[in-house]
């Protein structure tokens, strides 16, 4: 019987682990991709390799940094009335084996991004540092915060033209960044309105936060990156020459998926970001479109 119950505790503790590892947001770390899609170059077998490497190599690193995060935020996330529920804050497992595994996670993370290119190391190394100061620090202090956020969704589409060599231009670099910033403003929005009046005790900078700056930020963010999207279909359609107009046809599913995710932040629905982006049916069908018209126009040449 002792047998029995020692098989089922480590059975819990392993699926324990696997949901603080959190492998769902590892969707976030598609955008790797992004660049290298983006230059027309991933049908070339080095750099769909080197974009794979990428992608393991921020999984590692974020399932890293969520480790070493919960086991920091202990205190605090027993005050949420979803992270209490998480496996490190419940005790299943143990502060000090989170801290162990999370280091191991980051070293293995920079070790893959070293080896696959300088660039992609020293990309993967930002991103940490900045994880950290978010974790010890910036998460604390309005404005940063949010920032550090949408750097970090920045830094994993760096890493991927880090990885492959393809440049950046300036209004991907632009609609990666504002896109990012409409996310996380989002989840603030999100979480300021499921918390409440708990709001500042769970997160300081909800205390700080109002509905109606969060939603002016939201404003700002959702037009800027309908306009720079506009503005880069129109400069790639311009540079590809005849049969450009697919270009400008894919600012059409681009602008349908903003919108619908705009409708579903202002209904308070965006605490959860990635499974909105999963899961809607307009989101999901509309960057269907987008994808094959915005890849044809890149590949039909």
């Amino acid at each position: 019987m002792a047998a029995t119950d020692e098989t089922h505790d480590a059975g819990a503790r392993a699926r324990g682990l696997i949901r603080a590892l959190r492998p769902r947001q590892w969707a976030k770390n598609v955008l790797v991709f992004a660049a290298p899609v983006a230059a027309g170059t991933i049908d070339m077998r080095s750099t769909v390799t080197k974009s794979l490497l990428a992608f393991v190599a921020f999984c590692l690193a974020a399932s890293g940094t969520y480790l070493l995060n919960d086991a920091r935020d202990v205190e605090a996330d027993r005050m949420h009335p979803v992270k209490r529920d998480r496996p490190i804050v419940t005790g299943l497992i143990p502060v000090t084996t989170a801290y162990a595994i999370g280091g191991v996670l980051i070293i293995a993370a920079l070790a893959i991004g070293f080896a696959t290119t300088r660039d992609l190391g020293i990309t993967l190394f930002a991103y940490l540092v900045l994880t950290t100061a978010y974790s010890f620090g910036l998460k604390r202090i309005a404005i940063l915060d949010i920032v550090a956020v949408a750097a970090g969704f920045v830094l994993r589409a760096i890493a991927g033209a880090a990885a492959t060599g393809v440049p950046i231009s300036e209004w991907f670099f632009i609609v990666t960044s504002f896109g990012a910033l409409l996310v996380v403003v989002g989840k603030r929005e999100g979480e300021l309105s499921q918390l409440g009046d708990r709001a500042g005790e769970v997160r300081a900078t909800l205390g700080v936060y109002t509905a109606d700056f969060l939603r002016y930020l939201r404003s700002v963010a959702t037009g800027v990156v309908l306009v720079a999207y506009c503005l880069w279909a129109f400069d790639s359609a311009s540079t590809a020459g005849s049969g450009s107009v697919w270009f400008q046809l894919s600012i059409v599913p681009f602008a349908i998926a903003i919108f619908q995710y705009a409708l579903i932040l202002e209904q308070g629905g965006g605490e959860h970001p990635e499974q909105v982006l999963t899961s809607n049916r307009t989101i999901l069908l509309s960057g269907a479109v987008w994808a094959i018209i915005y890849a044809y126009a890149v590949y039909r040449t």
